[in-house]
């Protein structure tokens, strides 16, 4: 076998071995600010995220708060759950248009989204059914990057063909996620279903007509998961899938690479997908803790948790603390006071209990262990886990559908940054090696890492220059 025991022992860190280097080059590592907020690098009308107020120079915690285009994340999902109507597809179309539609344009967005709810001929078998994978984030790009293919104009960036390819995937995503799912299960020996397309259904409704074998579902289930799905569409500029996604724009690549990036980007742990880690978390908490109204008990597993004794030995209590959220997360206040309803009277409902228990105990104990004054709220993963559990969503569809919601936000930038970006983002990176000859092969030795890195004094040392 070949040996790359060298190529192993250098990966990703030669020559970078000096973490002084941030501090000495004032290097914004992951563009964090050394207080941890983030670095500006752009300006947006399409939300804000409030967290935190800033007292001259000093981070102060605040209460969060979610604005869709000056509209309260709060007041939209309540005026439309109060109405009995989903919300979803009107908090689409007002990221994308700036104001809230008509009834007239709701409709007329709505009739769009039906037309395009069926996917090309035999785009089915040939990529879902032929090539299965329980990994459905990754079915999802791959099927965006398919259609791509289909789209004779796949690389127009013109306003109409951007709505329409954006209209086309918020319709097709959740259809080719619950399939995606099927598929994948399929090869475990269950029994593949493909419920077909129904006019007049919302995302949320088609999500679950597509996964139900006997295409039913609850009306209170539905307008959970319309509230799911308008918590998840949108969250600022500066997460990461967002801003992939406004970054691959600035190089001018298409609508369908840039939103299958942003996918790839929300499939990691340290983002979407930390879902599936607050699911497993409380799942293995639910099974080493007998009792789970003994808040001792409790707070013991948090405690070892936090000193890296349980769960993962990561010491992170996952669900609870955020970038930008310090006192409340404004989409976990909302979930949990919709979720609370969701499980009154169901076996789930000591499960939310035991959920809100962690919620409670866990920031004292967080500052306890860590001897630390930071304030940490619980996040919107806190919650979701457990209302998705109570719809019998597996979880494999945890993280897609939470892309399949974000769709609506990525295409909001994506537009903001065709017209008014207009420069492909390029932050530079400060070069810390040092110039070396050129070694012939036959006089070639291992060489030791520590011989060829340079402590850099000089500033103008092959300074990464922003070309």
């Amino acid at each position: 076998m070949a040996d790359l025991s060298s190529l192993i022992d250098n990966f990703g860190a030669y020559g970078v071995t000096d973490p002084e280097y941030y501090d000495r080059f004032d290097v914004k590592r992951g563009l964090r600010n050394a207080d941890g907020t983030g670095v500006v690098a752009g300006i947006t009308a399409v939300s804000n995220v409030h967290g935190y107020l800033t007292d001259e120079g000093i981070r102060v915690a605040d209460e969060g708060k979610l604005t869709l285009r000056g509209y309260d994340i709060e007041d939209l999902v309540d005026s439309v759950t109060k109405e009995g109507r989903p919300g979803y597809e009107e908090l689409a179309y007002l990221l994308w248009a700036g104001d809230l539609p008509s009834q007239k344009e709701l409709d007329d967005f709505n009739e769009r989204l039906d037309e395009w709810r069926d996917l090309p001929q035999g785009f089915v078998a040939s990529l879902i059914m032929n090539t299965p994978s329980d990994k459905v984030m990754n079915m999802l790009a791959r099927s965006i990057l398919l259609l791509y293919a289909d789209d004779p104009d796949g690389d127009s960036c013109e306003p109409e063909h951007e709505i329409d390819t954006a209209i086309q995937l918020l319709s097709r995503l959740p259809r080719i996620a619950v399939l995606s799912y099927l598929a994948s299960q399929q090869t475990q020996k269950k029994p593949m279903y493909i419920n077909p397309p129904q006019e007049g259904l919302s995302t949320a409704e088609t999500f679950l007509f597509m996964l139900r074998p006997d295409r039913e579902w609850k009306p209170e289930e539905a307008q959970m998961l319309d509230i799911m799905l308008m918590l998840h569409a949108e969250h600022g500029g500066g997460n990461n899938s967002t801003f992939t996604t406004r970054v691959l724009t600035s190089s001018g690549t298409d609508a369908y690479s840039a939103y299958a990036g942003g996918i790839c980007s929300l499939k990691g742990p340290r983002h979407g997908g930390a879902n599936l880690k607050v699911a497993d978390m409380h799942r293995d908490l639910m099974e080493t803790v007998d009792n789970w109204t003994d808040e001792g008990a409790v707070a013991d597993y948090l405690t070892r948790v936090v000193r890296k004794e349980a769960y993962d030995k990561s010491g992170l209590i996952y669900g609870m603390g955020h970038a930008v959220y310090t006192k409340s997360d404004p989409r976990a206040v909302i979930c949990k006071k919709y979720a609370r309803d969701l499980a009154k009277g169901t076996e789930y409902e000591a499960q939310f209990e035991l959920i809100e228990t962690i919620e409670r105990l866990a920031p004292e104990i967080f500052q306890q262990e860590k001897d630390s004054a930071k304030t940490i709220c619980a996040n919107i993963d806190m919650y979701s886990g457990l209302v998705y559990r109570i719809m019998g969503i597996p979880e494999e569809l945890y993280t897609p559908l939470f892309a399949c919601a974000r769709l609506a936000g990525w295409a909001a930038h994506r537009f903001e940054e065709i017209v008014v970006g207009r420069r492909i983002i390029r932050p530079a990176y400060k070069a810390v090696n040092k110039y070396r000859e050129y070694v012939p092969m036959d006089k070639r030795e291992v060489i030791e890492q520590e011989e060829v890195t340079q402590d850099i004094e000089d500033e103008g040392a092959f300074a990464g220059r922003n070309d």
